[in-house]
């Protein structure tokens, strides 16, 4: 369990990132697998999202999950209706109290925030083709017309892949940079190899957005040492499947 210290200091809400330990799961999946899409037994699935959310609420079954599809597209959350929550996308705000808003990742960046004067909370699934096709600008455009100033926005960009573990392809490269030349900055080259930083263009995009505040929890998840599930690492080591790391907000 890791968390945010901005965030912590917020008694308005709970949070937390999850990695891969605490939980009921066995085999590649051990242990805190919470990823519904998983192939994993879906009965040990279950009892670790109660287990994750338990550590933010009594109220665990207000848990809401989306479908996850790398996509820029996100739900308010008016009222909370398990059987009508079977969302699509990659995003969730609500200013609903008590119900928890989860996103898993494998490799992909985490992003909790929180808006401080409004009470409003938002957990956000960006990997680079969600971060690529804008859902954290979508978010945060969400949340301006809701009323919010950038200024008052916290946000944690939670562990995810490192730039030392994160090989593309040229033609990833030349995608970026045709978004624009400042992309550059995200790219490195080693022995003629080209390396993307993730969490470093999600954090720039934050801060173009005019959000200040925020921290980044620098955890990679390909590194078997810091216990989180990694779909890459798990490609390289020819499993045939992986499991998902689960990061929860809720406002109190």
């Amino acid at each position: 369990m890791l968390f945010s210290k901005k965030l912590l200091k917020e008694t308005d809400i709970r949070h937390c990132f999850f990695n891969r330990l605490g939980g009921k799961s066995k085999g590649i999946y051990k242990s805190l697998n919470c990823g519904k899409g998983s192939l994993d037994n879906k009965k040990y699935v279950n009892k670790n999202l109660i287990i994750a959310s338990k550590k933010i609420s009594k109220s665990y079954k207000k848990l809401v999950l989306l479908n996850q599809i790398h996509s820029n597209k996100y739900f308010f959350i008016k009222d909370f209706n398990l059987k009508k929550n079977k969302l699509t996308g990659d995003a969730l705000i609500t200013n609903k109290r008590k119900v928890i808003l989860g996103v898993l990742t494998a490799d992909c960046v985490p992003i909790l925030i929180f808006d401080k004067k409004l009470k409003i909370i938002s957990a956000i699934h960006a990997g680079w083709k969600g971060a690529y096709k804008g859902i954290i600008k979508r978010v945060v455009d969400h949340l301006i017309k809701k009323g919010s100033e950038s200024k008052n926005l916290i946000a944690a960009i939670g562990p995810c892949i490192s730039q030392k573990n994160y090989e593309v392809r040229n033609d990833f490269e030349r995608k970026f940079l045709k978004q624009g030349q400042r992309n550059k900055f995200f790219f490195r080259k080693i022995n003629k190899k080209t390396y993307f930083s993730l969490n470093k263009y999600v954090n720039h995009q934050l801060k173009s957005f005019g959000v200040k505040k925020i921290d980044i929890i620098d955890q990679d998840t390909y590194n078997q040492k810091n216990n989180f599930f990694s779909a890459r690492r798990s490609r390289h080591k020819k499993e045939n499947d992986y499991g998902r790391n689960i990061s929860l907000i809720m406002i109190n």
